[in-house]
């Protein structure tokens, strides 16, 4: 569906479409109503086929989940898995050693930055040869 101001930012950033999203039934010729999120609760389900698309599946749309163990009062730990890089950040009178941790269920581009005192006395396995 062809994406509309009211669903997230305006101007450049705005998403072209919105979707993919599950056609409940043809109205006409050329009418079409739609499954909307509740988010989407302002809009109309009813829309004319030149504002839909084909959903073209693409495989890394899917996301692929291991189950959580949550805990009694629904939280659970991140664990870390690697080490994937390490800086020493200079300040006026002191460096402090980083390391760059990725976390189990996040990818890459999640990695924080740590201190490597705080994760060496936490998870000392990460830094064994």
């Amino acid at each position: 569906m062809k994406g509309v101001l009211r669903f997230a930012k305006k101007g450049k950033l705005s998403p072209r479409f919105v979707g993919p999203l599950e056609i409940l039934e043809r109205i006409g010729p050329v009418a079409y109503r739609l499954a909307l999120p509740p988010s989407f609760a302002a809009v109309h389900d009813v829309f004319h086929i030149s504002m839909l698309r084909k959903y073209v599946a693409d495989p890394t749309h899917v996301v692929d989940f291991e189950p959580l163990q949550v805990s009694e009062n629904l939280s659970y730990e991140e664990q870390p898995v690697e080490v994937l890089a390490r800086e020493v950040k200079k300040l006026r009178s002191r460096e402090i050693p980083l390391v760059k941790i990725l976390w189990q269920n996040h990818g890459v581009e999640e990695a924080t930055w740590e201190k490597e005192e705080d994760i060496r006395a936490q998870h000392p396995e990460l830094f064994e040869d």
